[in-house]
């Protein structure tokens, strides 16, 4: 299951490149590199993350569903992990809305 959305945002991105984030819910140390990459790439590579998620959650679904999984609570783990992560990622986008609205009405 591709998500419109995600997959059309992370290909407007797809030209950037350098650190990886590893997850929506992972957090790892800033390189201290050659200073390559930045929060374009850290979000293209989450967005990946949270897209490929929810790809296993519902394929998950899907063979629970039709008999082929026979494990219950692995189903409903990658279910549950997916849907913290689009929560994870609903609440940043909201807060980064909220920021930049604030911005924008500060006074100059």
């Amino acid at each position: 299951m591709q998500i419109p959305a995600i997959t059309s945002g992370v290909a407007g991105l797809s030209g950037l490149s350098g650190s990886s984030l590893g997850g929506v819910g992972s957090v790892q140390s800033p390189s201290t590199g050659s200073g390559s990459g930045g929060f374009g790439s850290m979000l293209t590579d989450a967005i990946s993350g949270l897209n490929q998620s929810q790809n296993t959650a519902a394929s998950d679904s899907v063979a629970l569903a039709t008999g082929q999984a026979s494990d219950v609570t692995s189903v409903v783990s990658d279910v549950e992990k997916a849907n913290l992560e689009m929560q994870l990622a609903v609440q940043v986008r909201n807060k980064a809305v909220d920021a930049y609205e604030e911005i924008m009405r500060m006074q100059i």
